[in-house]
C-alpha cells in the first residue's frame, strides 16, 4: 500500500511539473511508458467512440509515429510535408481531404519535426481537421512541454504527446505523456471521458521492464566498447531473451507494437522529474547551438535550412534539419561532421526512419508517390546536426559542412 502511496506522489509530481512548464492543469496529463504507447490508447478510444477511419500523417518521420495508427486498425494517409516546416502542408492536406471526403477522417497528426513548431500553419491544419470531425493529435516528441498555440495563446491540439525517450530532448531515455485539452469535454464529453479513464488507469510496467529500463545506459556502454560487430550481435541477443529494451523493435519496422500500453515506473518518473526542473538550460543551449548553425549556414547555395528555422527567433532543436541536394552530397557531409567529433544523423533517411520490413501493412504499396514530391527530396538529402553540444563544437562543425558544400 505504501509503494502505491508512493507510486503515486510520484506521478502527481510529474503532472505537476508538467502542468508548471505549460501553464496547464496537472489534471490533464497522463504519464505514460513510451509516447507511442500513449498515441496507441488515444487511437483507440477514438475507434471506441467514431470509429474507424483514416488518420492523415506523414512519411518524414520514424515508424514509431505510424506504428499506433496501424496497430488500432486506422488507415494512415500519408500527405506531403511543406519544407519550411516539416510538417503536412497545410494546401496538400487540403487538397487530400477534398478529394476524399467520404472517406471517414478520423484524427490528423500534427508533428513539430526537430522540435519547429509553426503556429500558423499549425493553426490551419487544426481548422481544417475539426471542419471534418478529425481530431487534431499533436505529435510533440522532439520539443517536450512545447505545443502550438491558437490564436488566444492557450494550446491548440485536442491532444498532445510528448516523450521523454531515447534521443529526445531529456535526458531520461523512457516514459513520455499525453495531454488532453479539457476543450474536448465541450465538443465530445463521451470521448474526453474514455480518453481519460483509459490513460488514468494504464498498469504499471512489470518488474522486467523497470530492471531493463535502469540497466539501458550502462548496457550501451559496455555493449559500444566490445570489438567489431561483436556489440551488434550481443545487443540483438540481449533484446531477443528479454535483457535490452532497443529504441525500436523489429517488431515496430513491422507495423506492430512489443507491448501493450503501460504506464511510468516511479524511476522513470523520478528522472522524468529531474529532467522537466533542467529544461530551461537544456534548451537554452540548444538556441544557443541552433543561432550558431543557421548563421553560419544560411548563405549556402548547396545545402537547403527550412524557412521556418531561419525566420524569427531561433527554437531549441532536437536536431538541426539540412537537406543536401542529393545522397551521396548528404553522405559527405555527414561524414564531415562526424570526423570532427558531432554526430550528425540521417534523421529522416529512408522514410519511417530507420525504414519498415513491411510495405503493405504501413499502406506503401498502395501509395501514389507524386503525392508526395516535396517528402522524397527531403528524404534523399536528409542530414541532421546534433544541437546538444558546445558552442565552439558547433563552430567546428559549421567549418565542416562549409569545407564539403563550399
Amino acid at each position: 500500500m505504501n509503494d502505491r502511496l508512493t507510486s503515486r506522489q510520484r506521478t502527481t509530481e510529474l503532472r505537476d511539473a508538467l502542468a508548471g512548464r505549460t501553464g496547464t492543469d496537472a489534471r490533464d496529463w497522463f504519464p505514460v511508458f513510451k509516447a507511442r504507447y500513449g498515441m496507441l490508447t488515444v487511437l483507440r478510444s477514438v475507434d471506441g467512440r467514431r470509429g474507424r477511419g483514416a488518420v492523415m500523417t506523414q512519411l518524414f518521420t520514424c515508424c514509431t509515429a505510424v506504428d499506433p495508427i496501424v496497430c488500432s486498425g486506422f488507415t494512415p494517409r500519408y500527405v506531403d510535408v511543406d519544407a519550411d516546416t516539416l510538417s503536412i502542408d497545410a494546401d496538400a492536406a487540403e487538397d487530400y481531404v477534398s478529394g476524399h471526403s467520404d472517406e471517414g477522417l478520423r484524427a490528423v497528426m500534427l508533428q513539430h519535426t526537430f522540435g519547429l513548431i509553426d503556429d500558423a500553419s499549425s493553426r490551419r491544419i487544426a481548422g481544417l481537421a475539426r471542419k471534418h470531425g478529425a481530431l487534431v493529435i499533436e505529435d510533440c516528441a522532439h520539443c517536450v512541454t512545447r505545443m502550438a498555440v491558437a490564436g488566444d495563446g492557450s494550446p491548440l491540439a485536442d491532444v498532445s504527446v510528448h516523450s521523454f525517450g531515447v534521443e529526445k530532448i531529456l535526458p531520461t531515455r523512457f516514459g513520455g505523456a499525453i495531454w488532453v485539452n479539457p476543450r474536448l469535454a465541450e465538443t465530445d464529453p463521451q470521448l474526453d471521458a474514455d480518453l481519460r479513464r483509459h490513460l488514468d488507469h494504464l498498469p504499471v510496467p512489470p518488474r522486467r521492464i523497470d530492471m531493463v529500463t535502469r540497466l539501458y545506459v550502462n548496457e550501451n556502454r559496455v555493449l559500444g566498447r566490445l570489438p567489431g560487430g561483436s556489440g551488434g550481435r550481443m545487443r540483438s541477443l540481449l533484446t531477443d531473451i528479454g535483457l535490452y529494451e532497443p529504441p525500436i523493435a523489429a517488431s515496430e519496422q513491422r507495423g506492430g507494437l512489443a507491448y501493450e500500453p503501460m504506464g511510468m515506473t516511479p524511476w522513470m518518473v523520478r528522472r522524468a522529474v529531474a529532467g522537466i526542473r533542467g529544461l530551461d538550460a537544456n534548451e537554452e543551449g540548444r538556441r544557443r547551438v541552433t543561432t550558431v548553425y543557421r548563421d553560419g549556414l544560411r548563405d549556402l547555395a548547396g545545402l537547403d535550412i527550412p524557412g521556418g528555422i531561419l525566420d524569427g527567433d531561433a527554437q531549441p532543436l532536437l536536431r538541426f534539419p539540412l537537406f543536401a541536394h542529393d545522397t551521396a552530397e548528404a553522405e559527405r557531409v555527414i561524414a564531415a561532421v562526424r570526423a570532427v567529433g558531432g554526430y550528425a544523423e540521417r534523421w529522416y533517411r529512408p522514410e519511417l526512419f530507420p525504414g519498415v520490413t513491411d510495405d503493405h501493412a504501413y499502406g506503401l504499396d498502395a501509395l501514389d508517390r507524386s503525392t508526395v514530391p516535396v517528402t522524397g527530396r527531403l528524404v534523399e538529402g536528409a542530414v541532421s546536426l546534433p544541437t546538444e553540444v558546445s558552442l565552439d563544437k558547433a563552430g567546428e562543425i559549421v567549418t565542416a559542412v562549409r569545407s564539403v558544400i563550399a
